[in-house]
């Protein structure tokens, strides 16, 4: 299966070079695509054959996943997104979700954070054929929060929807003590960020979310 995870980030630096050290570590095959705003000084990147580093205007995390995940759907028949603070653990952890995909015959699969865990797909797979169905990658209008909401609500809605706890992708995150906060995270859980999206979210599950899926159903 060819699968691309996507990773925008922005003034973490070593974030990355940490997570490109992880994939080499776990022997991951999956191709990573690393996004960076351009108002911010270039990333200095080792080559990897599986590594791609692109830059453009900053568009907040939302619309880049799904300027992303739109322009590279027919290339892969998977495409995922981990955060910059991501870090995978388990040898071939991409493989164990690639392969849930195939044994479900597509869908959305997600691993262990250990942070939320099954509860919520904070990192997470999913088949192009569902991305070119709905449309899009993030749930249109929102910046940065509610997006793994709608992962999940697209799997359990379709009916193909996975947790494989085996994959280890640990979310290094603030709220868990993993991460120092910075100002990157004061502004993303910022209440008002919480409002606009919640907003977002809702109106997109109200108004959008029947027809998108009934979309991607006919299109299966």
């Amino acid at each position: 299966m060819r699968l691309l995870m996507l990773c925008p980030s922005r003034t973490r630096p070593a974030n990355i070079l940490r997570l490109i050290d992880a994939w080499d570590t776990t022997g991951a095959t999956a191709d990573l695509l690393v996004r960076t705003d351009d108002d911010e000084p270039a990333y200095n990147l080792p080559q990897r054959p599986w590594l791609r580093y692109e830059r453009g205007p900053r568009l907040r995390l939302g619309p880049t996943l799904n300027e992303l995940a739109l322009a590279n759907t027919g290339d892969y028949d998977a495409i995922g997104f981990l955060g910059d603070d991501h870090v995978p653990s388990t040898p071939g952890w991409d493989r164990l979700l690639a392969d849930a995909l195939t044994d479900m015959g597509g869908g959305v699969v997600y691993g262990n954070d250990l942070l939320q865990g099954e509860a919520l797909a904070t990192a997470v797979v999913i088949s192009t054929n569902i991305i070119t169905g709905l449309g899009w990658f993030a749930v249109p209008g929102c910046t940065h929060l509610y997006l793994d909401n709608g992962w999940m609500t697209v799997g359990h809605e379709l009916g193909r929807l996975r947790y494989v706890p085996a994959a280890i992708i640990e979310h290094l995150h603030p709220v868990a003590g993993k991460a120092t906060e910075d100002n990157l995270y004061r502004e993303v859980n910022a209440t008002s960020m919480y409002e606009h999206d919640a907003h977002a979210y809702a109106t997109y599950a109200a108004e959008h979310l029947a027809d998108d899926l009934d979309r991607v159903r006919a299109s299966w």
